[in-house]
């Protein structure tokens, strides 16, 4: 059998990625509609993660990316001290108006997830649901949730999976509208290889377990208004493209609820794969 071969000149490089401009146009997504009126849907997600991280009454607690603050809320009606943190300033402004509505104690602070403002192993539990992982460097975001952890401490994620229905929804939205060159997809944070490959040595995997959210909504076209109006990276997709692209990306994202959608009455029950992750701080 023959073998072929690549001249050393006939490589192509890898293509590089300018973060700081994948940054600016990630929190410009992130900014826009209003995430809030999406991420209040996901709060059993932060309830389950306390529970698996087995937080306890007291411990200080840092929520990463903390958007709108469910995980934030479920710690501090577990009486813990809790930080929430984000680059949205008007997301932490519906976690405040959240814990005062509930009259919890949570203290909020602007912040860049890769470049955290706060001293090296600060907090008994670094956490993030669904925050974390749209960072532009994802290397560095890691070594973020490190360093501000103590040493035997915890680290819980709730994490997108690549196959799951929000996984797929970004290969459909990448289709239409592609990513930067270069730019890792946020999913393989929902992978235990990519996130034993970013702690290394510095965290044990203690649990990274699949689970379900399921997406519950009128029908599949009220979750389409809901998400191309309020759910920035899905806002910004449909004004990059012209009314027949738009138009064709709408047909694709319904075909992908489609897919995974098990209601049978006209509404819509999608359950979305997340990787649930307990790290141990070494």
């Amino acid at each position: 059998m023959a073998t072929s071969v690549i001249a050393p000149d006939q490589t192509t490089a890898p293509p590089t990625i300018d973060l700081g401009a994948l940054k600016t146009r990630q929190q410009g997504a992130w900014s826009s509609g209003d995430y809030a009126v999406v991420g209040t849907t996901l709060q059993i997600v932060g309830e389950e993660l306390c529970e698996a991280l087995d937080i306890r009454a007291g411990q200080k607690v840092l929520d990463v990316a903390a958007g709108n603050g469910n995980v934030s809320l479920a710690a501090a009606r577990r009486w813990c001290d809790v930080v929430a943190s984000d680059y949205v300033p008007a997301l932490l402004e519906r976690a405040r108006e959240r814990a005062a509505a509930e009259r919890l104690d949570i203290t909020v602070r602007e912040a860049d997830a890769e470049a955290l403002p706060f001293p090296d192993h600060s907090f008994d539990v670094v956490v993030s649901t669904f925050g974390v992982m749209f960072t532009a460097d994802h290397d560095r975001a890691a070594a973020e949730l490190l360093r501000v952890c103590r040493h035997g401490g915890k680290i819980g994620l709730a994490n997108w999976t690549p196959d799951g229905f929000i996984g797929q929804l970004f290969k459909t939205i990448g289709r239409h509208v592609p990513p930067p060159a270069g730019a890792r997809p946020p999913a393989l944070w929902g992978t235990r290889a990519r996130l034993s490959e970013m702690f290394g040595t510095e965290a044990t995997l203690a649990k990274a377990d699949p689970q379900l959210f399921v997406f519950r909504y009128r029908s599949p076209q009220h979750w389409l208004s809901i998400f191309r109006t309020y759910y920035g990276p899905m806002l910004k997709a449909f004004g990059a493209l012209e009314p027949a692209g738009q138009a064709a990306l709408e047909k694709d994202l319904l075909a992908l609820v489609g897919q995974f959608n098990r209601a049978d009455d006209g509404t819509m029950a999608v359950p979305g794969e997340y990787l649930q992750v307990v790290a141990i701080r070494r």
